[in-house]
């Protein structure tokens, strides 16, 4: 079925009957389009079409909505994690600091480490 023969379908279905003579003569009619018969069957479909878009766009809103909250989540965890780490880098530094300063101590208090005068010992 082509597209002009469903709107004649559609057309037809939709007009009353109207007499052109007095009320008690129905020998002579002519069909006339009542505007308001359309507007209901319209409204129906375009609102089924309409809610069908908006529920999809809702559930896609939605899913979206849920996908940035949990990134947002995830954001936080991994900044937090960050500044442990940073933390705990400088907590490791510090000690470094303290345990290379000790070592140097250890090696200049030991005759082990000290610099010997080669020259002199050869003479």
């Amino acid at each position: 079925m082509d597209v002009s023969s469903r709107k004649e379908e559609e057309e037809e279905s939709t007009f009353t009957n109207i007499s052109l003579v007095d009320d008690t003569d129905h020998s002579s009619r002519i069909l006339r389009r009542s505007p308001k018969s359309l507007l209901p069957k319209m409204m129906s479909a375009d609102m089924d079409a309409v809610d069908a878009e908006n529920q999809v766009e809702l559930e896609e809103k939605t899913r979206l909505i849920n996908q940035v909250l949990e990134l947002q989540h995830t954001l936080e965890d991994l900044s937090a994690r960050v500044d442990a780490v940073k933390e705990e880098n400088l907590k490791l530094k510090s000690e470094n600091q303290v345990l290379g300063q000790y070592i140097e101590n250890l090696m200049s208090a030991s005759s082990v480490f000290q610099t010997t005068d080669t020259k002199s010992k050869r003479k």
